[in-house]
């Protein structure tokens, strides 16, 4: 795999994305909404029966996309999409802004970015594709104004777990790239962050 490019999920690359993410939306049916749609909704959606099944997820996706939102970046390799990393301000989540367990640890949220998730297709798995992408995510988000990047990371104590739980990305993956690694005040989940201004 060359990885030729990563690149801002703009309206013209949203073919390459639902070519990417496949009939299933990446993680069963989830078309990297699971952050962006309430629990009620983004369940619903993927709870229904096929052809339904995943149809109101990947419509939200597509519509932040073709309007210009850009809700991540995406890695080619020559012309092919693949891989996926999502990056947009925290405010754009809303299963963040009304979550308890992730309630925002910042009193003032302007700026303040989120890395919600990665996707890799399987021949993409363990070869760096993911720290390229976070890397890029942190240069992005940079490039826009963000002040504070922040994510939620999986603390697999140096070990390795399936692909389908460690989607937010690890605290080993995150650590390395420069963030600090919390605990959440509230829940105790893994919380990473990075000063955009400092970094």
């Amino acid at each position: 795999m060359t990885i030729v490019s990563i690149e801002p999920a703009t309206p013209d690359r949203w073919n390459d994305l639902e070519r990417m993410f496949g009939p299933t939306g990446a993680y069963g049916h989830c078309w990297c909404a699971f952050f962006r749609r309430r629990a009620k909704d983004y369940t619903e959606s993927v709870s229904c029966a096929p052809p339904e099944r995943g149809r109101t997820n990947k419509e939200t996706l597509r519509r932040i996309t073709l309007d210009g939102r850009i809700p991540g970046l995406i890695a080619y390799d020559g012309a092919e999409p693949c891989g996926w990393v999502a990056v947009s301000p925290r405010s754009e989540f809303v299963r963040l802004t009304r979550s308890r367990a992730l309630r925002p640890v910042d009193p003032d949220e302007s700026g303040v970015w989120s890395v919600v998730c990665f996707w890799l297709p399987p021949r993409g798995r363990r070869k760096g594709l993911g720290t390229r992408l976070l890397d890029a995510a942190i240069e992005y988000a940079r490039a826009e104004g963000g002040r504070v990047l922040e994510a939620y990371p999986v603390d697999t104590a140096g070990g390795r777990a399936p692909s389908a739980e460690v989607y937010t990305g690890t605290v080993r993956m995150f650590r390395k790239a420069g963030f600090t690694c919390g605990a959440h005040p509230v829940s105790g989940r893994p919380v990473a962050r990075l000063d955009l201004k400092e970094a």
